[in-house]
């Protein structure tokens, strides 16, 4: 077996690129490689310097879901099985506190669509094809569940989860998967304008507004004004609330606006 990583982290101007290597197995999610993703996630968050996460992989699949080896494995009493460790690599994907891009150039299915479904803002390539394939091989998507059912529409989930049918980069953005589809030659100039924008925003405010968009609702409307209005009133008031709002009147860059050109994360 080989020793080689099966993820490799890469940053540039505050961007890291967790790439997926494993194309011998179609970047499959076994408990080697997830492992390498939660220690390199982990990496990740503990580094101050670092603003936002692009997922991005080699090969012509973005991920296949559980390795299937690996399963077979686990049947036979040789291995444990890889499904009982997605829930926490999609726990630290959805929780992450910083943003999280997907660059998805290629076919997903099963538990990498879960992973799609984790991350803040995903792009794929328009000619991509995605399918829950789960229910074809006699399992149930269950544990993916949990992102992709807070993502998708409920009629598209009804039909895909139940069938199993494929379906393409632009089908994904209708139906809530993904953020954006693009022709393959316009992907990577589409991901590093989103890190572009991402690494404008302050690195504090970027980490409460991601837990605004998971906050539930309040008991009523006026309530949860009356709560809102007073986690808005602090944050004008925090040092990097107001180094933003001097910053806007003196028609200067912030000061954590870090001296980005648009990063292309490698293929």
């Amino acid at each position: 077996m080989s020793d080689a990583p099966l993820v490799h982290a890469q940053t540039a101007r505050g961007i890291t690129t967790l790439t997926l290597d494993s194309p011998k197995n179609r970047n499959a999610l076994s408990r080697a490689l997830m492992n390498e993703l939660l220690t390199a996630l982990a990496g990740a968050a503990d580094d101050a310097t670092v603003r936002a996460v692009v997922l991005a992989h080699t090969g012509p699949v973005f991920c296949s879901g559980a390795d299937l080896k690996e399963t077979a494995a686990a049947f036979a009493g040789e291995a444990e099985l890889p499904a009982a460790m997605l829930g926490e690599l999609l726990a630290a994907v959805w929780d992450f506190p910083k943003p999280t891009v997907a660059r998805v150039g290629g076919a997903a299915r099963a538990g990498g669509l879960g992973l799609i479904a984790a991350v803040d803002i995903a792009v794929c390539d328009q000619d991509a094809t995605f399918a829950f394939s789960e229910v074809r091989i006699g399992v149930v998507p269950a544990i993916i569940s949990a992102p992709v059912l807070r993502r998708l529409t409920p009629r598209a989930a009804s039909e895909l989860f139940l069938t199993g049918e494929v379906f393409d980069g632009r089908r994904a953005v209708e139906i809530g998967l993904v953020t954006a589809a693009r022709p393959a030659a316009e992907l990577d100039g589409a991901v590093a304008g989103y890190c572009e924008a991402l690494a404008r925003g302050g690195p504090v405010a970027l980490g409460e507004t991601k837990r605004l968009l998971r906050r539930p609702a309040g008991a009523s409307v006026r309530e949860e004004l009356t709560e809102l209005s007073a986690l808005s009133v602090g944050y004008f008031g925090s040092d990097e609330g107001r180094e933003g709002v001097t910053a806007f009147k003196e028609k200067r860059p912030a000061a954590w606006i870090p001296p980005l050109s648009p990063v292309e994360p490698r293929a």
